[in-house]
């Protein structure tokens, strides 16, 4: 862990949290070992593959028979949300490098956007590309690295972004000021970009058709845990990865005076700030109103802080960060 970088609190109210519908059964968790750690977003290529990033800048793929994992290339930096093209390349967010595109018939990685609007990208977070080619990605913060997360979350400001790379390489900032900004998806007809704010607890569209076109209306708010990477599913809805429920004591600070928060930063060891708390939950949600249509809801020995997810094949894979492995369970 390198030196710890200087935070600029601000006081803010944390939404308030509804409680979700009782969770389904949740069926046996089945983990597949991976070399690396912290294998934080999952997605299924078109053999059926399933392709994560370790936190030290590997891509693996798990192949979907015998379950071997195999290492396609490394970035050299962290990678984070992933996301597989039209033509079967590999987008990865990197919070070292920016948004990259990986090729697997060639084997070249290549930067997309290093920074906008004359800054490096600090903390690129997930991607998705429409059919057209055109690439949504999200910051979580332009104030801090992967490493560094911690301090995003004290600080309570909304440093984070929603952008597009359009096909042609200009990027556009869609949307700022976003508490943490995570996983991007598109609705199944891509009328919408739906994306997570893991502090600010809520899903919400960025309309691309129809008469809301260029604006953001919530999908769904005031949820009581953590929301981070997302997918579209088979049927359209929109599955989540619920890292953790709220935590108690960085609600306690967010409204407090900011000094306290600067003082605890300054003080504390980065490993004694709040951690998120480790369960396995993962909500599927209607992406037209919001309904809650499935809930998986568990604790693992072996297995927690689920960060991604994706179906494929009739099963539900998850990511995770914080230690070793994948995970899945048959829907």
């Amino acid at each position: 862990m390198s030196r710890k970088p200087r935070i600029d609190p601000v006081r803010w109210q944390p939404p308030p949290s509804r409680p979700l519908p009782p969770p389904d059964p949740t069926p046996a968790l089945t983990l597949v070992e991976i070399p690396g750690t912290a294998p934080e977003d999952v997605v299924v290529a078109a053999d059926g593959s399933i392709w994560t990033g370790v936190e030290d800048g590997r891509i693996v793929a798990v192949d979907p028979v015998g379950g071997t994992p195999r290492v396609v290339t490394d970035t050299g930096g962290r990678p984070l949300g992933l996301a597989f093209t039209g033509d079967g390349r590999l987008l990865i967010c990197d919070s070292h490098r920016g948004l990259l595109r990986f090729d697997p018939k060639t084997d070249q990685l290549e930067t997309l956007v290093a920074e906008v609007a004359g800054r490096p990208l600090a903390f690129c977070s997930n991607a998705v590309e429409s059919t057209d080619g055109t690439i949504y990605f999200t910051e979580s913060t332009d104030r801090f690295r992967y490493e560094h997360y911690k301090a995003s979350v004290i600080e309570a400001r909304g440093s984070g972004s929603l952008m597009q790379r359009r096909p042609d390489g200009e990027v556009s900032v869609l949307a700022t000021g976003l508490h943490f900004a995570n996983g991007v998806t598109l609705t199944a007809d891509e009328s919408a970009v739906v994306f997570a704010e893991s502090t600010g607890r809520r899903l919400s569209k960025f309309w691309l058709t129809g008469p809301h076109r260029g604006s953001i209306t919530p999908l769904a708010d005031e949820l009581p845990g953590h929301p981070d990477n997302i997918s579209t599913g088979g049927d359209g809805r929109i599955w989540v990865a619920m890292v953790s429920d709220r935590n108690a004591l960085s609600d306690w600070l967010s409204p407090r005076a900011p000094v306290l928060r600067r003082l605890l930063w300054r003080l504390l060891p980065y490993r004694w700030l709040p951690d998120p708390t480790s369960v396995v939950w993962v909500v599927g949600f209607d992406a037209d109103d919001g309904r809650v249509l499935t809930q998986f809801r568990t604790e693992h020995p072996g297995f927690g802080l689920a960060t991604g997810v994706v179906e494929a094949d009739g099963r539900l894979w998850m990511g995770r960060i914080a230690g070793p492995g994948l995970a899945y369970f048959r829907l």
